[in-house]
This record gives structure tokens, C-alpha cells and sequence, in this order.
């Protein structure tokens, strides 16, 4: 069966000895350092919903390979009917819900579907074996049931250059030798969730490439911690929280902490050709770009965000209630903002699913309505800013002035903790304080910025909802209502 337990994916994790730095120290081992084993948590998780064939995980992770019809993790597998968006984005709700974090096989999910259809139109125009080297690749992961991360976004040079006067020219990753084994590649990918915990690693160009700019149109996979590659971490006070913890208990997101990224550097690695799905053909990479951002725009804004944003609103409901705020008027008018905000970002996202087509005909696989994709992501970005000042008004100062929850365990400070931040109410203190701690992670935290740029900044939702737009259609409506269009107007009347 190509569905495995999370301690298959443990024990693989356990044997990874990938190059990772976090705050300037070599991390040896991923499962056991506090802040790199949350991901390895948050992945574990993916394969215990799959394997709840009585729950909700087991009807949404699961999927049957279209290659040989067994059951996958959804993560692993391609959406060939509208109906495998909707699961895709549900997929992508619960996990959100049940992780208040990334997902980390996400990206790797949805660069497969990417590459899946762009590889066989290069294929059909240019006589190509890509998709054949990819789905020789997916049915590998399939039947290891592996977790493959995605890696995209680089610190590219100058904006206002063009690559070619940048002083340095791996800043966008590049190949620097194509040989009968494959390429060699250099550069960095940057803001990259979870590669340092994941099997392998789909890489994917960061943007359109024009004629002269061949060497960094490329695509391929890459196993964990391969020679030549580096993982220098993310480090945030979030960070060093969990590191100086006594205790997962004292954090807000105790198992799955915050979203957990780094810089992957490829320094002069090997990858063999059959795991390149594209190299030199400057046409297709925009293409790939494209179809990228039309996947997981759906997702990564109306779905997963959605997802937080419930996490954050229940948070906010808690001290509510603590508080003995439940019926004044005005609070109850921000839960329903709240409230508002998200049902109408997750049915922008629903409804991008059920519309969703074949985007390459004859690919078999299927895309979310591209505008309204990018219309959901694009209010998530506004609605998560929203969402994040409402819910911290509800919770108050105390979110960034609360003591430490280490102070209930101190005799000499223990009583007045207790006695202050109890509110008066039956709930102890300590639950108040974790609570508050979780509201924390999320007002306080990491998630609005990366909300605003995951899956790209929201200029760049903006731009695409400009492109797809059909002002034409409504031109001619309104020209039709107001009796102009198509003729002159008679002045007799």
C-alpha cells in the first residue's frame, strides 16, 4: 500500500543528515533540536490523517493514483477533475485548523500538479520525455509515500537590472554545466518552508525568462541534504523562545510552533538528468510561474489562511468568554466582522475549485478558476491584517505583556499570577495564559507578513485580477443598458 505511517516518515527523518544552520550553530540532528522538529511534527501529522480511515483525515488525505489506481497521500497526487480541487482545498483547511501552521508538503503538492501540466505541453510542442521523467519521479514518491518540499521565491539581484548586469549572477539559480550525467547548479532559493525535514525537493524558476536567460529556466528534484546544498534557518525571538523553554507546554502552538523556513544554497550540485523537467526552454518557464500561483493561490489564501484565521477567532472567543465580554454589543460586532471576512475569502476559494478546467488540454489536469484564486488570496491579505486587530483588541495588552508561564511556577510569584490573571473566573489562570500565549502567536507573531507575501504579494494578485478581468464584457453591458453601444445615437429621440 502506498499509504505509510507516520513512523515510516520518522524513521527517515532520524537517518537525514542535511547541512542545516540555525543562530549561527550547526544543527546535527532535525527530530530532536525544539525548533527544527516542529516541522518534522507538523509533517508526521500529514500521515496520521491519512491513516484515520474512520475520520475526516482519512477522507480528505487520501487519493488514488491515477498512475496505478493505489491509495496516496494527497500530497503526492495530481487534481484531474474539479472535484479533486475541492478536496484540495478542504485538504488544505484542515490541516491549517489542526496545525495553526504550515503544511510543509504543500508547495511540493502543488509544484507536481505545475509541472504535471507544463511538461506535457512541452512534450506535445517540442518533442520533449519531461513528463515521462516526472511521472517515472511521482511514482517513486507515490509508492514510498515521501514528503517533497517546493522551493521557488530567490533573492534575485537589482530590481531596476536586468540579470545579466547583476554584479553577482547566481543570485537567481542558474546551471553552470550540463554534462551526460545532467546539470550542475548554483545559487539560492530563499523563504522555503520545511525542505530541511522533506525527502526531496522540487525546485521551480522564480519567474518568465526571456531568449539569453537559458541557464535559468530550470526545473528539477533534488533528494534531502544532497552534496553541495546548505539549509541556513530562519531565527526569530519566536525561535529562541522554544529553544530556552523548559517546557513545549510554556509556548503558544505547543507541537507544530510557528512556520518554520530557511535558505536552501545550492553550491555547485550534481542532478541527474532524470530528475530535470526543464532546462533552457525560456518559453515554458513563465508558464510554470503562472500555473504555480493559480494552485496555490486557492489554497495557500483561501484555504489555509481561512484555516489560521479560525484558530485565531476561537482564541479570541476563549477570552472573551474569560473576560465575561460575551453579550457587550461591540465585541460581539468584531467576532462577526471576523467571522464575515473569513466565510467570504473561503467561498472565493470554494467557488475558484468548482470552476476549475483542464488548463492544457489533454493533460488531465486540472486548475482553480484563475481569478477567483487570485481574488481570494488577494482579500486573505487584506482580511488576515483585519482579523489580526480585531482579535488582538479582544485580547488586549496582555497578549504582548503577559509574564511568562514559568512565573506559575515560581512559589514567590505563583500566587499573584494566579490570583491576577484568573480574571476573577473559574477558568485557572494557566489556561487563561496559554490561550492568550496562543493569540500571541498569531497578533503578535510571524503570520501577517507571511500571509501578505505567501504565494506571492498581493501587487501581484492585483496585477493578474487587471489581466483576467473581462472588461470588455462588462463595457458591453453597460453600453447595452445605456443604449450606446454599436450605433450612433439618434438625436430624434
Amino acid at each position: 500500500m502506498a499509504v505509510k505511517t507516520s513512523e515510516h516518515y520518522l524513521r527517515r527523518a532520524r537517518a537525514m543528515k542535511p547541512r542545516v544552520y540555525m543562530n549561527g550553530k550547526r544543527i546535527e540532528n532535525i527530530t530532536e533540536h525544539p525548533v527544527t522538529r516542529t516541522v518534522v511534527e507538523a509533517n508526521k501529522a500529514s500521515y496520521e490523517w491519512a491513516m484515520d480511515l474512520q475520520g475526516e483525515g482519512g477522507r480528505l488525505f487520501r487519493r488514488p493514483s491515477h498512475l496505478n489506481g493505489e491509495p496516496c497521500n494527497l500530497y503526492n497526487t495530481l487534481n484531474r477533475s474539479a472535484d479533486d480541487l475541492l478536496q484540495r482545498a478542504a485538504a488544505g483547511l484542515y490541516a491549517a485548523e489542526h496545525l495553526g501552521t504550515c503544511i510543509y508538503r504543500c508547495v511540493g503538492c502543488d509544484a507536481f500538479n505545475t509541472l504535471a501540466a507544463t511538461t506535457f505541453e512541452m512534450d506535445r510542442d517540442m518533442g520533449t520525455s519531461y513528463n515521462a521523467r516526472l511521472m517515472a519521479f511521482l511514482r517513486h514518491v507515490q509508492a514510498e509515500d515521501l514528503t517533497v518540499a517546493g522551493a521557488m521565491t530567490e533573492p534575485r539581484g537589482r530590481r531596476d537590472q536586468k540579470m545579466e548586469q547583476w554584479i553577482d549572477p547566481d543570485l537567481s539559480l542558474r546551471v553552470v554545466e550540463k554534462n551526460d550525467y545532467g546539470i550542475v547548479v548554483n545559487g539560492a532559493k530563499i523563504n522555503i518552508s520545511g525542505a530541511y525535514a522533506s525527502d526531496w525537493t522540487i525546485v521551480l524558476p522564480s519567474g518568465a525568462r526571456r531568449p539569453g536567460e537559458e541557464a535559468y529556466a530550470v526545473s528539477f528534484a533534488v533528494p534531502n541534504g544532497e552534496e553541495g546544498m546548505t539549509y541556513i534557518c530562519q531565527y526569530t525571538p519566536y525561535s529562541a523562545e522554544r529553544e530556552l523553554a523548559e517546557s513545549d507546554r510554556e509556548l503558544g502552538n505547543p507541537r507544530f510552533g510557528q512556520r518554520e523556513t530557511s535558505m536552501v544554497v545550492f553550491d555547485n550540485v550534481r542532478i541527474p538528468w532524470e530528475r530535470v523537467f526543464l532546462c533552457g526552454e525560456t518559453k515554458y518557464a513563465g508558464k510554470i510561474v503562472t500555473r504555480f500561483a493559480q494552485v496555490h493561490r486557492m489554497v495557500c489564501g483561501g484555504s489555509c489562511k481561512v484555516g489560521f484565521g479560525k484558530v485565531m477567532i476561537g482564541a479570541a472567543r476563549l477570552i472573551q468568554e474569560f473576560k465575561g465580554l460575551d453579550k457587550v454589543p461591540h465585541v460581539n460586532e468584531q467576532m462577526t466582522e471576523m467571522v464575515t471576512l473569513l466565510e467570504t475569502v473561503r467561498a472565493c476559494s470554494k467557488v475558484a475549485a468548482i470552476e476549475g478546467r483542464e488548463v492544457v488540454p489533454g493533460s488531465g489536469i486540472h486548475f482553480p478558476d484563475d481569478l477567483l484564486g487570485n481574488v481570494a488570496k488577494l482579500n486573505i491579505g487584506n482580511a488576515f491584517w483585519r482579523i489580526m486587530a480585531l482579535a488582538g483588541d479582544i485580547g488586549g495588552g496582555l497578549i504582548v505583556t503577559m509574564p511568562s508561564l514559568k512565573d506559575l511556577k515560581n512559589p514567590e510569584t505563583r500566587e499573584y499570577v494566579e490570583k491576577y490573571l484568573g480574571f476573577g473566573s473559574e477558568t485557572p489562570a494557566e489556561e487563561i495564559m496559554k490561550v492568550t500565549k496562543l493569540l500571541q502567536n498569531w497578533t503578535a507573531g510571524l503570520h501577517g507578513v507571511g500571509t501578505w507575501h505567501g504565494a506571492g504579494p498581493l501587487q501581484a494578485q492585483k496585477i493578474m485580477v487587471q489581466r483576467l478581468a473581462d472588461f470588455e464584457e462588462m463595457k458591453r453591458l453597460a453600453k447595452e443598458m445605456a443604449g450606446i453601444g454599436g450605433r450612433k445615437a439618434d438625436p430624434g429621440r
